[in-house]
């Protein structure tokens, strides 16, 4: 279901973007702990946009069962082919904001239709900043491992070469809300308006 955040005060890109985007949706991808679903909900603000999360999509469409309790009871594949049907579903209903979990991007026909009826944006993090922002919660199926630290760095080796088709990149890292979601304003005007985006040295950078 569409949540609609408060609005947040509004810059003079946001509405370029919007009308840029036409019927296409702005897609999150990136790891567990990234901030998928905490940017999105401040991006969808700014550009009065509708914000949707597919887990959170998912677990309704199993009548609450969390994503934890779908692996558990189904395995992956299962989650993962429901996956790519609710994301097929709410790319059809855009314009939005749409946050996505980690192995989403993975299947060639999201990308495809991600590709194609949306523009993508990976927030990029490094694993330490991952750890620190997952350690401490239970709804993580594929870190319910001996090792959570080796499982980060494994699929980060896995994932980043295919997170790399993403239409923008963002460093996501320890600084306000709120600059992340201007770096990602500034990045989606300078790929749909033509807006200039400024290089900088630190991972602060975005990348069209």
């Amino acid at each position: 279901m569409p949540e609609t955040a408060s609005p947040a005060p509004a810059g003079p890109q946001d509405a370029e973007i919007a009308a840029a985007l036409g019927a296409r949706s702005i897609v999150l991808i990136g790891m567990m702990g990234a901030g998928k679903s905490t940017i999105g909900r401040r991006l969808a603000a700014r550009l009065r946009l509708p914000f949707q999360d597919a887990d959170a999509e998912i677990e309704l469409a199993h009548a609450g069962m969390t994503i934890p309790e779908i692996f558990a009871a189904h395995g992956e594949p299962y989650f993962r082919d429901g996956e790519a049907r609710v994301i097929a579903r709410l790319l059809d209903t855009g314009p939005g904001v749409l946050a996505t979990g980690g192995g989403a991007f993975m299947r060639e026909e999201t990308r495809n239709r991600i590709r194609d009826k949306a523009v993508s944006i990976w927030l990029k993090a490094e694993a330490e900043i991952i750890m620190r922002r997952v350690r401490r919660r239970a709804d993580r199926p594929l870190l319910q491992t001996p090792d959570p630290a080796a499982t980060v760095d494994r699929l980060l080796g896995e994932r980043e070469p295919v997170y790399q088709n993403a239409d923008i990149t963002i460093w996501s890292r320890d600084v306000p809300h709120e600059k992340i979601v201007d770096e990602c304003i500034e990045a989606l005007h300078a790929k749909l308006c033509g807006g200039a985006t400024a290089a900088t040295p630190d991972r602060m950078g975005v990348t069209p």
